[in-house]
């Protein structure tokens, strides 16, 4: 990668520290990514006097081998990453350094200089890799040992820079490439979108059709209801879906500069009933009822796809509670999907809602007068193991090893859900006998394992 501009700045103020040492030219070269079977070269960053970098014979450095030099060894220079070879001995030898004309001692070879302390050519290497060299050198005198020490401290600076400016450079190539591929990514959201607005439009429209041409006597009146609730319920996710897609896209604009149409879409969708943010507030009146009503009629019409029994049983006149109607069915739906999702066939599903009083022997939200909805499946449980992270987003714990699909994202809506509208969930596995279905109903299906869920919600009074 070519040197970044505050590196090749930092250069400058590192050749500056070499010329107030008493350094007549100084300068910083980096390694040129080699080609095979070509010479190494070395390419000038940073030289004073900036002059003598414009001649013919200053544009770069060879890597020369010297046989028969006594000088002092340099580490052989590597296309990247460079790795020094302890047992190599050779020599940087300039044709001709920066700010320097030949001399008669210079034509004898580089030895003479090293012998004369008068040039320093220093390695940049950071941990075995060798990025570049910082040359030193004058006329008038030779270099000291403390003069020596400062200049290898300012070639460690210089390799340390180095190696963070490429590993700065790196990163903000795939921050770009990490950004083009989420563009294209929400470029292809949209269109999928816009697809699929179309056939769920028609799905609603034949649901309505079928409602108006269907008796009220005729049973597949409620499933044509129900088509037309779930396509209903399709678009609001739908939106809510879009809008998440927008506010993805205005936050990289708003990270590049764009202003309040950015925040405007962010704010939108951390407000959106749905959005399980803290600051949506769920707590509206509604009657548990008239949410769960039409979920049973859908979840009846797939219990019998699937030779499945469904018993629901549900107290008359319950008081409204305080819930978002439109939350509650997404947990209900949620629960109730999963109930017949791990329920085999032949086996039976139980739903039953019950009011609750305070109860003072009990914890926390049983304090104080709820409505309890409880899901119970006759499936074959949850592994103790699983159920301490059973609401953790895309955990499925046991279920990943079977071929029933899952995100592992249903739980965790759920839970949030509830407790944004200041309720609770709780899991028994086995199933909990408590919240079965009275005892005058036949149980067809033995309940040693299963799971039950309740939720609690808040009675508005």
């Amino acid at each position: 990668m070519p040197a970044s501009s505050e590196f090749v700045k930092l250069c400058r103020s590192q050749v500056a520290i070499a010329v107030s040492l008493g350094a007549k030219f100084s300068a910083v070269y980096l390694t040129q990514e080699l080609v095979e079977g070509s010479e190494a070269k070395l390419v000038p960053i940073a030289v004073y006097p900036e002059t003598s970098a414009e001649s013919e014979e200053n544009q770069g450095l060879r890597l020369q081998s010297s046989e028969s030099s006594t000088v002092k060894p340099v580490p052989r220079l590597l296309a990247p990453p460079l790795v020094a070879e302890e047992s190599t001995v050779e020599a940087i030898a300039p044709e001709r350094l920066p700010g320097e004309e030949r001399s008669s001692h210079q034509c004898q070879g580089p030895e003479n200089v090293w012998q004369q302390r008068r040039q320093i050519v220093t390695p940049l290497i950071h941990e075995g890799a060798v990025m570049g060299l910082l040359v030193s050198g004058r006329q008038d005198r030779p270099w000291n040992e403390p003069e020596e020490a400062q200049i290898q401290q300012i070639a460690r600076t210089l390799a340390l820079a180095c190696i963070l400016d490429q590993r700065s450079q790196w990163m903000q190539q795939e921050l770009g490439t990490s950004r083009q591929i989420q563009a294209q990514v929400y470029d292809t959201m949209h269109n999928l979108l816009h697809q699929f607005k179309s056939p769920l439009t028609a799905l609603r429209t034949f649901g309505k059709l079928l409602t108006r041409r269907l008796v009220p006597e005729d049973k597949n009146r409620n499933v044509a209801f129900s088509i037309v609730r779930e396509s209903d319920r399709l678009q609001e996710l739908l939106g809510q879906f879009d809008r998440t897609v927008d506010t993805g896209e205005a936050h990289l604009k708003l990270r590049s500069g764009t202003s309040e149409k950015a925040i405007s879409n962010v704010e939108s969708i951390r407000h959106s009933p749905l959005s399980l943010s803290p600051a949506a507030n769920l707590q509206e009146s509604c009657f548990v009822a008239e949410v769960l009503k039409p979920l049973l009629i859908s979840a009846e019409a797939i219990a019998s796809e699937r030779n499945l029994k469904l018993l629901a049983d549900m107290e008359a006149d319950l008081p409204p509670v305080w819930a978002n109607d439109r939350a509650l069915r997404e947990v209900l739906s949620n629960l109730i999907d999963n109930a017949l999702k791990y329920t085999p066939a032949g086996r039976q599903i139980y739903i039953k809602v019950r009011y609750k009083a305070a109860d003072g022997d009990r914890a926390g939200y049983s304090q104080l007068p709820a409505i309890a909805v409880a899901v119970s499946d006759t499936g074959s449980g949850i592994p103790p193991q699983d159920l301490e992270h059973l609401f953790e987003r895309h955990y499925r714990g046991e279920k990943a090893q079977t071929e029933i699909p899952g995100t592992g994202l249903g739980l965790a809506i759920a839970r949030d859900l509830v407790r944004q509208m200041q309720g609770e969930i709780e899991v028994f596995s086995p199933v909990n006998p408590e919240w079965l279905p009275s005892a005058e109903t036949n149980l067809l299906y033995p309940t040693e394992r299963g799971t039950t869920f309740v939720v609690w919600l808040p009675v508005n009074k």
